[in-house]
């Protein structure tokens, strides 16, 4: 009887120790775990009190990492990345969506408060980045043609803003594909992709209710 109680207690913290290994072993982490990126902008800052009057930006996308891939590589790069689509998703799964609470200017676009999801056109020489009114599904439904997942089933005929990007080449490369806001003032700055040895940029200014820019 003695021996049978030990055997039991010797089963039981052999399992307790072999669970947190067991865990860790089967434990299954996203390859492209989603990520974002937010400035506050159109305020002032105020002396003690901190920044006042402004309004949110925020980008919401998949980060893939490089993993030793030659991601820009002619010929084939655009095929790659798009996967199939017809257009890049700027990131990973689920669609690239930007949120902004104050009205923005790309170009001469002007873009309302609200969600919008973001594509990139690429292309060896050009890339063009793409706001669309398309909504953004949360899980993969194929017979759902009212949102998209990624960029598949994407067409242009809810497009808002369409713009040529500054290309630039990074002295370093860049692991985990990242969305940022660059030089930023109270009047606006850019919105930039970074992923490897690239940094992909677009403009944009606070607008006004005339949509002249004026922030």
């Amino acid at each position: 009887m003695l021996s049978s109680r030990l055997s039991r207690v010797a089963l039981a913290l052999l399992a307790t120790t072999l669970a947190p290994a067991v865990s860790a072993q089967t434990e299954r982490r996203a390859a492209s775990p989603r990520g974002s990126s937010a400035t506050e902008i159109g305020g002032r800052y105020v002396a003690y009190q901190g920044y006042a009057e402004g309004r949110w930006i925020e980008i919401d996308y998949g980060r893939p990492i490089k993993r030793e891939r030659a991601l820009f590589t002619p010929p084939d790069f655009v095929q790659n990345l798009n996967g199939g689509a017809p257009v890049w998703r700027a990131g990973a799964n689920q669609s690239t969506v930007l949120r902004t609470q104050l009205p923005l200017l790309f170009g001469d676009a002007v873009v309302e408060p609200g969600e919008y999801t973001v594509f990139i056109q690429l292309a060896h020489e050009e890339w063009t980045f793409i706001l669309s009114r398309w909504p953004a599904q949360k899980r993969y439904d194929q017979n759902d043609r009212t949102a998209l997942f990624g960029a598949y089933h994407y067409r242009p005929n809810k497009d808002v803003v369409r713009l040529p990007m500054a290309l630039e080449t990074l002295p370093h490369s860049f692991d985990q594909l990242s969305w940022q806001f660059l030089d930023m003032s109270a009047a606006g700055g850019r919105l930039a992709l970074l992923w490897d040895d690239r940094l992909a940029s677009v403009e944009f200014r606070v607008a006004n209710e005339g949509g002249d820019g004026t922030p």
